[in-house]
């Protein structure tokens, strides 16, 4: 039976300076972090390709324009989700990539975001007047009331590289964004299988209808974390019951 390891990745109030948005029926979009890190040239990418620009994600809602240019880190990346091909996630912090290099082939690694309740057709742009809030009565009532965290999509592994050089890590995750920095900093890399993982229908919450900051039985439960403080920017292990349990909340779109 597999096991799962969830871990926090995409937009939040410091990168880019917004969280993704949460819808009141629970749909919501993944939105990439900028890249942060020097990249090689494009001629030196294992693949070719341009470095994606968030003028290149398919968003339901519009972006400060100052933001359509800069580059994004697409980890992870999933088939059909954002114009890529490839299930693919690489981690260069020793508080994640420990626990995802214990994964084995059928494993899961989750991944999970804090995002923040907007109205269904909101449209944006991020923090230009339009950040506005449904009306309670209309929100599903297992979503927090302003932002929370909340699993939203999951690769199924087929092979997991523990401290990879980048040779390695290109002959397995050719397209991976850690493979476009200079220099390569993956500790670990993960190849997925591409049919098998995405982004999900609906997101699954980790926080308390209460608020955000509040854990659910399926941390404090299931997982090893505490639900003690900042428990939402720490990586879950769930061993095999558990996973259980949360694969049969989880619809893989």
């Amino acid at each position: 039976m597999p096991r799962a390891v969830a871990v926090n990745v995409a937009a939040n109030t410091n990168e880019p300076g917004f969280r993704g948005p949460v819808y009141p029926d629970g749909s919501f979009a993944y939105v990439p972090i900028p890249e942060s890190a020097e990249t090689l040239p494009r001629e030196r990418y294992p693949v070719d390709e341009p470095l994606p620009t968030y003028a290149d994600l398919d968003l339901p809602f519009s972006l400060p324009d100052d933001l359509y240019g800069t580059p994004v880190h697409m980890d992870p990346e999933f088939a059909t989700v954002h114009g890529r091909d490839a299930a693919t996630y690489g981690d260069p912090y020793a508080i994640k990539s420990g626990p995802i290099a214990t994964l084995e082939p059928d494993d899961w690694l989750l991944f999970y975001a804090t995002l923040t309740l907007r109205p269904a057709g909101w449209d944006g742009p991020v923090g230009d007047g339009c950040s506005a809030t449904p009306e309670p009565g209309a929100v599903d009532d297992d979503l927090a009331p302003e932002w929370g965290a909340y699993l939203f999509a999951g690769l199924r592994v087929d092979r997991v590289l523990d401290g990879p050089d980048r040779t390695e890590a290109s002959d397995l995750v050719s397209t991976n964004a850690h493979l476009k920095r200079d220099p390569f900093d993956a500790r670990v890399v993960v190849d997925g299988d591409p049919d098998a993982s995405g982004l999900f229908d609906r997101v699954v919450p980790l926080s308390a209808p209460e608020g955000g900051a509040t854990a659910n039985r399926l941390v404090t439960d299931l997982s090893s974390d505490s639900g003690n403080g900042p428990w939402w920017r720490r990586p879950m292990r769930f061993d095999e019951a558990a996973t259980e349990t949360l694969l049969g909340r989880i619809d893989v779109a």
